[in-house]
């Protein structure tokens, strides 16, 4: 089975990429002209051009090392969504009361870290898998936990579980602030890089899309 390797994608490039989330969405015209909607996909899915971030050949370079070492698609790493990569707005530390993850019932120890969007009409609760390491803040009712005294966070999974004399109270909030990477592999087997290109400006396409761990 290929692997996931727990490896950022090299940072400065990821911060120029271009991308954004993508749906699949079934568009039935019936014989009234009115439409019938069926959302394919239960999560979006993101996908990004690595190539728009690019700006030297030490860059470049370093891209195709790591191209090299996932051996094109086959092992899968992190990617940091400079849009969105915390718990919290852009450019706002995170905070313990950030995402809601559940209700305790006095027996449940574990629970997922998610990300809620929306709020009014239908609120999207996205999975998330690739914490970053050390970032994770969970509280119960308001009150902070200690990691590594109330409970443990596992940054392959994103997995929240409480040791035991800790789990949640029936009834108790639970909720968490975190920063976290989202886990990609390349979408292609073939960098074509032409360097004559590069050095007149024109970007090498690097695609890279989400996968589920």
């Amino acid at each position: 089975m290929p692997a996931f390797h727990e490896v950022l994608f090299p940072l400065d490039v990821a911060l120029g990429a271009r991308g954004g989330p993508e749906r699949r969405t079934e568009i039935v015209t019936v014989g009234s002209g009115r439409e019938e909607r069926n959302a394919r996909w239960a999560h979006s899915r993101r996908r990004w051009n690595a190539g728009y971030g690019v700006k030297s050949l030490d860059a470049l370079s370093a891209v195709v090392a790591f191209f090299e070492e996932r051996r094109g698609r086959l092992h899968g790493f992190r990617w940091r969504d400079r849009l969105d990569h915390s718990s919290g707005p852009p450019g706002v530390d995170s905070l313990h009361e950030d995402q809601v993850l559940g209700v305790g019932d006095g027996e449940r120890g574990s629970f997922q870290l998610t990300k809620t969007y929306g709020a009014a009409h239908a609120p999207y609760a996205r999975p998330i898998a690739k914490p970053v390491a050390g970032t994770v803040k969970v509280a119960i009712d308001g009150a902070a936990m200690g990691e590594g005294v109330a409970f443990d966070s596992d940054p392959a999974t994103g997995l929240i579980v409480f040791r035991p004399g800790f789990e949640p109270w029936a009834g108790a909030r639970v909720t968490a602030g975190f920063m976290f990477d989202v886990p990609t592999r390349f979408d292609t087997d073939f960098l074509e890089v032409d360097l004559a290109a590069f050095a007149a400006g024109e970007i090498p396409s690097i695609p890279v899309v989400e996968i589920r761990p």
